[in-house]
C-alpha cells in the first residue's frame, strides 16, 4: 500500500512561517461541483488555533447551485433548519505551499458536524467510505486523472463582459500532439507544470489537442484520494495561474460545437504488498479481480453517470465519432469505447472515457470504486470487448441528458446499497436544481431562431 509524506510538514510549516516565507494559510474543501471553498488565515494564528482546532463554514456550501443561491430539496441544510455550521478539519496529509500565491500555503479540509460524526454528503467523505469498503477486500485503488482544458487570450473580466463569446483561442487550429502549437503558449503551460511540481504534483507532460487553444498536461497517477485532492488543487491553481498570466482557461465540458474537454480517469488496483492486482494471466492480461472489476464498471455505469457527468453541459460531450463515448462497452486499447483497457504487466488499467473536465473527481472516482465492489462482490463477468466502432455496434446508450441520468441514479438499487440514500437524495436534489434553472432559461440558441423569424 501506498503511504506517502505531506508535501509540507507542520514543522516545516512552523519554521516558514517564523522567517517570515509563509503569512497566509488557506484552508478549503471541495463541494458539490468539486470548487474549493473555504478561508485564508493569518498564517500564525492558523498554527496558534486551526492546526489543533479546526474551524467552522456554513453548511450551505453542500446546498446550493453553481452560481452559489440557496436552494431548497436538501435534508441536511435550508432555511427551515437555519443554515448552521459545519466543522472544517485540516487533513495535513495535504499541506503544501502554492507559489501562484506567494507567502502562502494550503491545505484541505474534512468536514464533520458539531458532533464529530462526519458529514456523509461531501464529496471527500463519499471517495473515503468506498476506499474504505474496498479496503476491507484487500486494496487499495491508484488513480490518475487527464485533465483538458481549452486557452483564450482574453481575461476572465473580458470573458464574462462578452457574455463568453467572440473569445480569442490561443491558437487557432488542431495543434493535437503539435509542438509548434504549444510552444505558442509555453510561457503559460511552463509556469503551471513548474508551480504544481513545486506544490508538490508529480507532472509527467503537457501536449496540445483537438479544440482550438485546447491542451493537457498530466500528473503522475496516485493513491485514490491523493490524486483526486491534487487535481482539486491543480484545477484552481491553473485558473489563478491563467489570470494573473492576463488570459482565461476553462474545463467545461463542451464550450463549442467541436471537441469537448475530457477528463479520462485510469484506475487500478494495489494488493497488500503494493502490486497491481489487476494484471494476469488471463485473456488481454486480465487477473479475475479485474475482470470482476471491470464488468462491476459496465453493470453500473449508466445508474452511476450522474458522478462522471454531473452537468447540463456534460452530456453535449457525447456525440458519434467525437472521442466521448456513447456506448456502454469495454475494448482493449480502442477509444470508441466507454471503458478501454490499457498497459501491460504491472501498468495494467482501465480508463473510463465518460468524464468531462468539468467533473468533480471525488465523486467520480467514488462512483468508479463503488462499481467494481459491485462487480467484484457478485463476481460479475464482462462480455466480450468490442473490436472495431462502438459508435456504430449495437450497445447499451450512455444516458444523453443530465434528465436521464438523474432518473437512473434515483432509481439505481446499486447506487442506494453503496451510497446509501442520503447521498442517493442529496445529489439528484443537486441534478433537479440544475435541470430547473437550465428549463427557466431563455438561451442564444432560441432567440437567434426565433426573434425574427417566428
Amino acid at each position: 500500500m501506498v503511504d506517502r509524506k505531506p508535501p509540507l510538514a507542520p514543522e516545516e510549516l512552523r519554521s516558514l512561517v517564523a522567517d517570515g516565507e509563509i503569512d497566509t494559510v488557506v484552508l478549503a474543501f471541495p463541494d458539490m461541483q468539486g470548487r474549493l471553498q473555504g478561508k485564508r488565515f493569518a498564517a500564525q494564528f492558523f498554527l496558534d488555533e486551526v492546526l489543533a482546532h479546526g474551524t467552522e463554514g456554513c453548511n450551505y456550501l453542500l446546498a446550493v447551485d453553481t452560481e452559489m443561491n440557496t436552494v431548497d430539496g436538501y435534508e441536511m441544510s435550508s432555511w427551515d433548519r437555519g443554515y448552521g455550521d459545519f466543522a472544517m478539519h485540516p487533513d495535513l496529509a495535504t499541506l503544501r505551499r502554492i507559489p501562484w500565491n506567494p507567502g502562502s500555503a494550503f491545505v484541505l479540509a474534512d468536514l464533520a458536524w458539531n458532533d464529530g460524526t462526519p458529514v456523509v454528503t461531501a464529496p471527500r467523505q463519499i471517495l473515503r467510505r468506498q476506499l474504505e469498503r474496498l479496503a476491507e477486500h484487500g486494496y487499495q485503488a491508484m488513480v490518475g486523472t487527464e485533465l483538458e482544458f481549452m486557452v483564450f487570450k482574453d481575461t476572465y473580466e473580458q470573458a464574462w463582459n462578452s457574455g463568453y463569446r467572440g473569445l480569442t483561442p490561443a491558437n487557432q487550429y488542431n495543434i493535437d500532439y503539435s509542438v509548434l502549437g504549444t510552444g505558442r503558449v509555453e510561457p503559460l503551460l511552463r509556469r503551471i507544470r513548474n508551480e504544481m511540481q513545486a506544490a508538490g504534483l508529480v507532472v509527467e507532460s503537457a501536449k496540445g489537442e483537438c479544440n482550438l487553444g485546447q491542451h493537457e498536461i498530466v500528473f503522475r497517477y496516485d493513491e485514490a484520494l491523493t490524486t483526486c485532492d491534487q487535481h482539486s488543487v491543480y484545477k484552481t491553481g491553473a485558473k489563478e495561474i491563467a489570470a494573473q498570466e492576463g488570459v482565461s482557461l476553462t474545463f467545461m465540458a463542451k464550450y463549442d460545437e467541436r471537441e469537448g474537454n475530457s477528463c479520462h480517469i485510469h484506475l487500478s488496483l494495489a494488493d497488500a504488498d503494493g502490486h497491481n492486482a489487476m494484471a494476469g494471466d488471463g485473456p488481454d492480461g486480465m487477473s479475475t479481480v479485474m475482470r470482476h472489476f471491470l464488468a462491476g464498471q459496465l453493470a453500473a455505469l449508466r445508474d452511476f453517470s450522474l458522478l462522471y457527468a454531473p452537468n447540463i453541459n456534460s452530456y453535449k460531450r457525447f456525440r458519434p465519432g467525437s472521442f466521448a463515448p456513447t456506448a456502454v462497452a469495454w475494448g482493449v486499447d480502442n477509444r470508441t469505447c466507454a471503458l478501454r483497457v490499457v498497459g501491460h504487466g504491472r501498468s495494467t488499467r482501465f480508463e473510463n472515457r465518460l468524464p468531462g473536465g468539468d467533473v468533480n473527481p471525488y465523486l467520480a472516482v467514488a462512483g468508479l470504486v463503488a462499481a467494481g465492489l459491485y462487480g467484484i462482490e457478485n463476481r460479475l463477468e464482462p462480455p466480450q470487448a468490442c473490436t472495431g466502432n462502438a459508435y456504430t455496434a449495437d450497445y447499451a446508450h450512455v444516458p444523453s441528458t443530465l434528465r436521464e441520468a438523474a432518473e437512473l441514479w434515483e432509481n439505481s438499487e446499486i447506487a442506494k446499497a453503496a451510497f446509501g440514500p442520503e447521498v442517493v437524495a442529496h445529489y439528484r436534489n443537486m441534478a433537479r436544481v440544475e435541470l430547473d434553472a437550465y428549463d427557466s432559461a431563455v438561451t442564444d440558441w432560441e432567440l437567434r431562431r426565433s426573434f425574427e423569424r417566428l
